[in-house]
């Protein structure tokens, strides 16, 4: 799985878990047991990640949402 978005912002990864299940892409929010441990102080980023092999439908689809700036390299 590739990493796409590093966070603290909540709100920015459901958004953006909501369009990959809109568009049927396997996604999975990497470190939310962590986040959830260390007690919502925002410390600790979540990680949205996503098959390799659907990596550029994914950025494609985060950018035209206007996320591109949250993309990882």
């Amino acid at each position: 799985m590739i990493e796409l978005i590093r966070t603290n912002d909540a709100v920015l990864l459901s958004f953006a878990e909501s369009l990959m299940k809109d568009a049927g892409i396997h996604c999975l929010i990497a470190d939310q047991g962590m986040s959830i441990l260390e007690g919502s102080l925002g410390m600790l980023p979540r990680r949205l990640l996503v098959d390799a092999e659907r990596e550029d439908e994914a950025r494609r689809i985060l950018r035209d949402a206007g996320l591109g700036a949250e993309l990882r390299p």
